[in-house]
């Protein structure tokens, strides 16, 4: 919990210096869903692979500033709640209790649960999972000046005030309006003292816990802390779809480790098989993970013979990792083909190739990875490129093919939940490789990632617990410049041939990486079909 000073806010109800004890989140997931038009709670719909309460119960869990969760549960389903917490391994959580028939009731069972001791309390929807870290330390440290705080977000649209008649009768200014949002944050003492008013009230009612402060203590300011679009609430059944989309959309992070004596101490005697590691990114992330201490087994058509789109090559490359260490941790498929151009002049040799090495072969080799990957809990890490968002002319099978790896990493996210595999997907943007080279001649290198950015990237991501995650790689100012790569006509692997004049705007990195070559520090061992 953040501990800052604290300084009573004019109108406090109790005159006492504030230090909470700790700092609980309460997650109310008492819908049943009826608007949605389903059987079950909305809360345990599945989203991005998980249930939405798994989702939003994780900000919590994972954020520094809450010691405690509590989850009011819609009455009849509390066991489905307890086995999401379970199989979530949710530390947090200390209790799943049925909710009550209104929001007010559930708020005074979540007051009952927390105890009488002083804390900070913040009520969160369970229907609201995209909420961002950012809003929870912001509510957390408002705490220490204010004792109720609300989160809310300027109106787009203006607001009308209308009669029974649907006649307008008013236009507020919309200037001072904002569309409220969850959490709801309180001093404990506060909240508390709000609903012993309220319940001295025959006609008490309220839509939210902040109403229930701004009527009954009118004297205690609300702090309004800035929410985010991405905030929504599911509630309607195009929500689910929007907020489906949104976590598609949405990038994670992968945490650095302290320094680089800890990634020797993580991949030491570790096995990394690399589909697509003789050039580029693959090859880049080969070379780091070996430096570390890692068994890296680099394949490729180029190197070892190993056509990704052929299943026996794909068995013999994995195969001979496992032979020679008894056990692989990581397997990366870097592997891609670019071929510009009309779709409806594409002959049929090429449309083959595109599919069969950018989706045939993540799929085969995810198929086949599977029982070595079980054995160490590891992870599966591929590549998708920024047209996964959206189809663009003269790369129609490129970006379908790109946006099915996206799909396809969340699903298996999902599916090997159970087995401890993560499956996680890298999306780079422009860097410098060959392939780009050939699509769009020399550029300026300040606006091009270097392979080694992207490769120390990935290993974050192989060394983090993200699973069925979209991991951006941007550039910023302080990264390095990516050095010239190798000239277009030099050799390169089948892995990242196609020549096209406007390639697209973000690539894998599947080709030679020139310069920024590395001594490599043990021989790759020769794995595959020759």
């Amino acid at each position: 919990m953040v501990q800052n000073p604290a300084t009573r806010p004019a109108g406090e109800p109790d005159a006492a210096p504030w230090r909470p004890t700790r700092t609980v989140a309460v997650v109310l997931a008492g819908g049943t869903g009826t608007r949605v038009g389903l059987g079950i709670p909305k809360q345990l719909l599945k989203i991005a692979g998980k249930p939405i309460l798994e989702h939003t119960v994780a900000v919590f869990e994972n954020a520094p500033e809450i010691d405690d969760i509590i989850v009011l549960m819609a009455p009849g389903f509390l066991d489905e709640a307890r086995q999401i917490v379970e199989k979530a391994g949710f530390r947090k959580v200390s209790q799943v209790i049925e909710g009550g028939d209104t929001r007010n009731a559930t708020t005074r069972l979540a007051l009952a649960a927390i105890g009488p001791d002083d804390c900070n309390v913040l009520f969160h929807d369970a229907v609201r999972p995209l909420l961002s870290p950012r809003i929870v330390r912001e509510c957390v440290n408002a705490l220490w000046t204010h004792s109720a705080v609300d989160v809310a977000i300027p109106s787009a649209d203006t607001i009308i005030q209308v009669d029974d008649d649907d006649c307008i009768t008013d236009i507020p200014v919309r200037s001072r309006l904002r569309r409220g949002q969850t959490p709801q944050a309180f001093r404990s003492r506060t909240i508390r003292a709000a609903y012993e008013l309220a319940g001295q009230d025959p006609e008490f009612s309220a839509t939210d816990d902040c109403g229930v402060v701004l009527r009954y203590l009118p004297e205690v300011p609300i702090k309004v802390i800035e929410g985010s679009d991405e905030n929504i609430k599911v509630t309607h059944p195009v929500d689910v779809h929007l907020a489906d989309k949104l976590f598609q959309l949405a990038a994670a992070q992968a945490p650095r480790l302290v320094d680089e004596r800890a990634y020797v101490e993580e991949l030491s005697g570790r096995t990394v098989v690399v589909f697509g590691g003789s050039e580029g990114i693959g090859q880049r992330l080969a070379e780091v993970a070996r430096g570390y201490g890692a068994d890296v087994f680099p394949v490729s058509r180029s190197s070892t013979g190993t056509h990704v789109e052929r299943g026996e090559d794909v068995a013999a490359a994995l195969r001979g990792a496992f032979e020679a260490t008894g056990r692989i941790d990581h397997v990366v498929v870097t592997a891609g083909v670019l071929r510009m151009g009309a779709l409806a002049e594409m002959d049929e040799a090429t449309i083959a190739q595109m599919l069969q090495v950018n989706l045939v072969a993540p799929v085969d080799i995810a198929r086949q990875a599977l029982p070595y990957l079980k054995q160490t809990r590891g992870q599966l890490l591929l590549y998708t490129s920024s047209s996964y968002t959206r189809g663009r002319a003269r790369y129609a099978l490129y970006s379908a093919t790109k946006a099915a790896v996206v799909n396809l990493t969340q699903a298996l996210a999902d599916e090997w939940s159970e087995f401890g595999v993560r499956v996680n997907c890298v999306n780079p943007e422009r860097t410098a490789t060959p392939m780009r080279t050939r699509a769009f001649g020399e550029e300026p290198e300040h606006t091009l990632l270097a392979a080694d950015t992207v490769a120390r990237v990935s290993l974050d991501v192989l060394l983090s617990g993200l699973t069925g995650q979209v991991v951006d790689v941007r550039r910023s100012p302080g990264d390095p410049v990516a050095e010239p790569v190798a000239q277009p006509g030099e050799p390169t692997g089948a892995e990242s041939n196609g020549r096209s004049p406007d390639g697209p705007e973000r690539e894998p990195g599947v080709g030679r990486i020139g310069r920024q070559r590395s001594t490599e520090l043990v021989p790759p061992p020769r794995v595959g079909t020759p």
